[in-house]
């Protein structure tokens, strides 16, 4: 169901940022919101709070971002408060900013490995990247496990490359399980 929803809602959105040739300008204003509305959670609360009506909501809305964002932004909100999706903002702006990597050709990346990677490391990571895959750009992510031993694990997408220690070790445990059964 909540699928669904950012489903629907994401791609209305969609719709109105390609209609009104806004999508860099609401993908940066989304991505602004999502850090305000992770720092301040306490708006949340207050946007799903049965007790408290949907025109003082909306009052709240106004008074926080009108003039901040976009009037279709501010319009998109409203109509969420109204229609009680609040509780799903999250998943419907993440939708949102999804399809507009995969609509410009950014490729998502996050890479793991057991010691930090020097720029000019990242760098070919990056460009093998983007030579083996379709994207036209990519946005990288980079984290430390020091459990990997060595080697790296790289997600894209539902893709996972993993030539990590950690894993060749694990796979021979296994086989070597099979053989002694």
């Amino acid at each position: 169901m909540a699928k669904l929803i950012s489903k629907t809602y994401g791609d209305a959105l969609l719709e109105i940022a390609k209609e009104e040739n806004k999508l860099d300008l609401f993908a940066e204003e989304i991505t602004e919101l999502q850090d305000i509305f992770k720092d301040n959670p306490e708006f949340g609360r207050l946007m799903v709070n049965p007790r408290i009506s949907v025109e003082d909501k909306l009052d709240v809305l106004k008074n926080v971002f009108d003039g901040k964002i976009s009037k279709e932004l501010m319009g998109f909100f409203s109509m969420i408060i109204s229609k009680s999706r609040y509780d799903h903002i999250d998943e419907i702006l993440t939708y949102f900013t999804a399809e507009v990597k995969r609509i410009k050709g950014i490729g998502v990346a996050y890479v793991v490995t057991p010691l930090p990677l020097k720029d000019d490391q990242k760098n070919v990571i990056e460009r093998k990247l983007l030579a083996t895959t379709s994207y036209k750009q990519m946005e990288m992510h980079y984290e430390v496990d020091e459990e990997l031993i060595g080697g790296m694990r790289i997600r894209i997408g539902d893709r996972v490359v993993d030539s990590s220690i950690q894993t060749k070790i694990i796979k021979m445990q296994q086989d070597m399980m099979k053989i002694m059964v």
